[in-house]
């Protein structure tokens, strides 16, 4: 990584109203198998005006890498100049590690016109058309704005049924306790239960141990629910700057009927609202709201919290190879597909 000012880098994202813990320094811990490089634009004083965090790594069995900036950039989002900038650094970048493109998933409402003029006009390649969990993050999500409010006032704008819920998961005897890493292997056998149940792959257990040793103990939290002296769910939130994320959850599927799901969100966002934070993301949902689709369910659940479904503007692709982007791109939605396929599979067998 490129010589930083690390205290003056992380304040800077923190301040920020783009700031996310993705773009941190904690976070290319986590993902220390991608180099991570960073880069700034400044002001006349010498003060960060914008930063991407790249994260880069080889393709297999190509010598080109891929070259990804999550929830970059943190700037001015209508600041054309300064995102001319850091596209011109991160070129630089890309022809030292042979990177065929640059991917961006900002964290930018759809509706914004002036940022995706901007970004055409910088030659940029807008990909809106994904409507699940197609992309490395997810485009839809949902919102919930904690700014003045009390705890009183954040469970009465909740939807009478989860009202309900975190008072029946309370009156059951359900509790909420905060996790460290010997919970972890116990939390992860609850959460390959739940990627074989709704058909999504799951990290390994060593990856969930990092994130706590990287991200703890200011910026993470563990909460796991218990009920008669077992586990039977859990989720992992983050927290950086002005925002609190709802990242990992799973659930067992034993004793559903408490509603530890609940629970567990109404700590996660006591915690949010305990420590200043403006918003509570609730993370990805489905764009498609048909009740008939398989993800419906989670749109429901989350939706009853009374956050602000939101859609961002979609993936941004810069790309410095034409060919081999396009061959990149076919190869990456058939891997994608059949690691899925995989998952299940093998995980159903293991378990026979």
């Amino acid at each position: 990584m490129n010589n930083i000012d690390i205290e003056k880098y992380e304040e800077f994202l923190q301040k920020h109203p783009k700031g996310h813990f993705l773009q941190s320094l904690k976070w290319a811990k986590v993902k220390s198998n991608w180099h991570n490089e960073i880069i700034t634009v400044n002001d006349e004083n010498g003060n960060i005006k914008g930063s991407m965090s790249l994260l880069i790594r080889k393709l297999p069995f190509i010598n080109y890498t891929i070259m990804y900036s999550p929830r970059g950039p943190v700037c001015d989002i209508h600041d054309r100049d300064t995102i001319r900038k850091l596209i011109d650094k991160a070129k630089e970048i890309a022809g030292k590690y042979k990177s065929y493109v640059l991917k961006l998933d900002p964290d930018i409402e759809k509706d914004d016109r002036e940022f995706i003029k901007i970004a055409k006009e910088l030659k940029m390649k807008i990909k809106d058309h994904s409507k699940d969990f197609e992309g490395a993050q997810p485009r839809f999500v949902f919102r919930l704005d904690l700014r003045n409010k009390t705890e009183e006032e954040l469970m009465m704008s909740f939807h009478h049924k989860v009202r309900y819920n975190i008072r029946l998961a309370i009156r059951k005897g359900v509790e909420i306790r905060i996790g460290t890493k010997e919970d972890i292997p116990e939390f992860h056998k609850i959460m390959v239960e739940t990627g074989i149940r709704d058909k999504f792959v799951v990290r390994s257990a060593s990856y969930f141990e990092k994130m706590l040793d990287c991200l703890g103990p200011d910026n993470i939290r563990l909460y796991l629910a218990f009920y008669q002296g077992k586990m039977i769910a859990g989720t992992i939130a983050v927290l950086y700057g002005n925002k609190c994320w709802y990242l990992y959850g799973a659930s067992s599927n034993q004793h559903r009927n408490v509603m530890p799901n609940h629970l567990l969100q109404w700590e996660m966002i006591k915690w949010a609202l305990e420590k200043g934070c403006d918003i509570y993301d609730f993370r990805g949902v489905s764009g498609n709201l048909d009740e008939n689709h398989p993800l419906y369910g989670l749109y429901r659940f989350k939706k009853g919290f009374g956050g602000k479904f939101t859609e961002f503007v979609g993936e941004l692709d810069y790309v410095f190879n034409p060919f081999i982007y396009f061959m990149a791109e076919k190869s990456e939605a058939i891997y994608r597909k059949l690691r899925r396929r995989l998952f299940v599979i093998k995980n159903r067998l293991s378990r026979r």
